[in-house]
């Protein structure tokens, strides 16, 4: 499995219409007739421990596996660790219901970890002063559903962390409190 991300920094204004032009240009998926939006294949509405809501990530099936399209609102300017989980279940305070990171491999984590990665361990996301937190993840190689895939019995959580991710440390590459989650899902029907 290979992730690729991709970062964005855009004022919130033109990060949304952004997002919208690129997410109706680069999905040749189902569109929603409304919006003429692509219709994410499952998707993760984020809270924080006081159910505010901090973003969402959307997950695409593509020719190589899985696209995850993240939005994250309301953060400070900084760098936060992220990772998918392997329960989707996300209790408040502090969202240990998500289990451990996502790692059907039995990998060490850390992207420079010569023993790792989980397939969960994601890059940091960044955000610069006065801006919405954006980042196009890849998971090459990944299904959404069935034997080994992402949505597994007990399903899978999207969860950033309070700090960055060292990218070595196994468990969690030191990233800190869970600090906003949640529940990937597909949409129902």
């Amino acid at each position: 499995m290979t992730i690729r991300p991709t970062f964005g920094r855009t004022s919130t204004a033109a990060g949304a219409a952004l997002l919208c032009l690129a997410l109706a240009a680069c999905s040749p998926g189902k569109k929603d007739p409304a919006s003429n939006l692509p219709v994410p294949d499952a998707s993760a509405p984020l809270f924080d421990a006081r159910g505010a809501d901090r973003g969402r990530v959307d997950i695409f099936r593509d020719s190589d596996g899985l696209r995850l399209e993240l939005v994250a609102r309301g953060f400070a300017a900084g760098t936060y660790g992220m990772h998918v989980h392997a329960v989707g279940q996300c209790d408040a305070p502090k969202f240990t219901t998500a289990g451990p990171h996502w790692n059907p491999t039995g990998a060490q984590h850390g992207r420079e970890n010569p023993m790792g990665a989980h397939h969960g361990d994601m890059p940091n996301l960044v955000i610069e002063p006065d801006t919405i937190g954006r980042a196009t993840l890849r998971l090459v190689g990944t299904r959404l559903s069935g034997e080994g895939a992402l949505l597994d019995a007990d399903g899978a959580a999207f969860v950033i962390h309070a700090k960055p991710d060292d990218y070595r440390t196994d468990p969690s590459g030191n990233s800190g409190d869970r600090i906003v989650c949640g529940v990937i899902a597909a949409p129902a029907g």
